[in-house]
């Protein structure tokens, strides 16, 4: 056959409406078949005048956002440009093919000046998610939760050391009180308030100083507010952390975002919280892995009246000695009985909440078991007890349950796989705004979008009925067409 070389440009006058154009399965027609996008005039409406020249309706606006996270666009300039020549997302819009398609840079003025102070991006979430509620896609019986980490937009060369002031801890007026009752119950003295911040006296100056608890951090100069972020074998950057939770379907729940230098376990309970004041009472299971197994997160949970799905977590002990579980608590004598059969007796609570059992001297020099029991110089083995160690215990006790076998392998078919699609599709690999309120409002709309496109083929394929009459009207109309042509060329 020979090769037929082409003649004549591609250019042709197109006698059809903009709704024909659209394919009939592309995911714009889902996107607007799952939810009423005029909400979102309710939510801006007190951020706009009632007088002035007529701006961008903001249901265009965030339409475009949608648009950029959807489809992994990730720059609005771009997003703009796929939008002028895209008559699938022309139709999105709501805009004509003679409509201009808004500038790039009146989004980035629209957010300074109206949305960056406001909660319209949390409201936009709640919105999607209640959405997704109604449709009864969501299980909130069980809800895992973990964290990840977003490489921010800095330079990991450009940093300064800084001293920083060490938080003080949520649960640590609570675990003092606590510590204090322990301290007496056991006959000593109840500690002083732990207290960050301490006034001193310099004798040479003869000045009164603050002495305030602080540490070393590494503060990167073009993102002071992202953290230094280094795991294993992972590449040592500065970067974002997101602590997320979702369900058994894999819709997000809640999202808080916190710097990268911020260990899961310590951003976990202000997450938890936010959980909690919106689901708590829907909510029966929490599923996490290992990074989250220690006594404050599994007393949290536990009374919050939660049952926590937790892997074991090995004890990290020297090689060649005794794990710590080889040593025996006695709750009713409150002491530990070590493997040559010798009683740990109570010594005292310090301030991080640990009790400390200790051995004989006398009988430990002797033992034959001492290389494998403690290299201490003075030959006595101490074991350490949290007082909210049973809230741990009851949280292994689980890993026998039949609830636990069913759900806890589900992680890496939920919340990593929700993490494993917003990195590849939807730009949550690396961030390209600065600023902790920016990167928690930008993870808050990557977040929504996801349930959003989850939301919206969950309700293409369970409800293909419900199709907009859009559709119908296209079918009939192309019937119609077809047929005046036929009665056209028989004349």
């Amino acid at each position: 056959m020979a090769m037929t070389k082409q003649t004549h440009k591609n250019d042709c006058i197109i006698l059809s409406t903009l709704n024909e154009l659209v394919p009939k399965e592309h995911l714009v027609r889902k996107l607007d078949n799952c939810i009423d996008f005029r909400f979102i005039e309710d939510l801006v409406k007190d951020l706009y005048s009632i007088a002035g020249r007529a701006s961008i309706p903001p249901v265009v606006l965030f339409k475009l956002i949608f648009i950029n996270i959807v489809f992994g666009i990730n720059s609005m300039r771009r997003t703009c440009e796929e939008c002028k020549v895209n008559m699938a997302y022309r139709w999105f819009l709501g805009l004509s093919i003679y409509d201009d398609i808004p500038n790039y840079s009146t989004w980035s003025q629209n957010y300074i000046r109206r949305y960056r102070d406001s909660n319209v991006f949390n409201e936009i979430f709640d919105k999607i998610l209640n959405q997704a509620i109604e449709y009864g896609f969501v299980d909130m019986e069980t809800v895992f939760g973990d964290g990840t980490h977003q490489k921010a937009n800095a330079n990991k060369n450009k940093h300064k050391d800084v001293e920083v002031e060490i938080v003080k801890k949520v649960y640590e007026e609570a675990m003092l009180r606590e510590i204090n009752e322990d301290r007496i119950n056991h006959g000593k003295k109840p500690l002083k308030e732990i207290e960050k911040t301490e006034i001193m006296f310099d004798e040479e100056t003869g000045e009164i100083i603050e002495n305030i608890e602080t540490k070393h951090i590494k503060e990167s100069l073009t993102d002071p507010e992202s953290g230094c972020f280094h795991k294993g074998e992972k590449e040592k950057c500065f970067a974002y952390t997101h602590q997320t939770f979702c369900d058994k379907n894999g819709f997000v729940l809640s999202n808080t975002t916190t710097a990268g230098n911020i260990h899961d376990s310590v951003a976990f309970l202000k997450a938890y919280s936010v959980l909690n004041s919106k689901f708590k009472d829907k909510i029966k299971n929490i599923c996490l892995d290992a990074g989250y197994v220690n006594p404050a997160i599994c007393r949290e949970i536990i009374l919050s009246n939660h049952t926590p799905l937790m892997p074991y977590k090995r004890p990290m002990t020297g090689k060649g000695l005794f794990k710590k579980y080889e040593y025996a608590y006695d709750e009713y004598y409150d002491c530990y009985i070590c493997p040559n059969n010798e009683v740990l007796s109570y010594s005292t609570t310090d301030k991080k909440g640990y009790r400390q059992y200790k051995s004989n001297t006398e009988k430990c020099r002797n033992c034959p078991l001492r290389e494998q029991c403690t290299k201490s110089k003075n030959c006595q083995k101490i074991v350490t007890r949290h007082i909210w160690e049973e809230y741990k215990e009851q949280a292994n006790e689980n890993r026998y349950t039949k609830l636990w076998k069913d759900n806890y392998p589900l992680r890496k078919e939920t919340i990593e796989r929700v993490f494993g699609d917003c990195k590849e599709q939807h730009g949550l690999r690396f961030t390209r705004v600065r600023g902790l309120l920016k990167n928690e409002q930008n993870a808050t709309m990557i977040f929504a979008c996801h349930n959003l496109k989850k939301m919206a083929n969950w309700r293409w394929k369970s409800h293909p009925n419900s199709v907009p009459f859009l559709l119908i009207f296209l079918k009939i109309n192309k019937i119609i067409k077809n047929r005046i042509k036929k009665v056209a060329y028989s004349f």
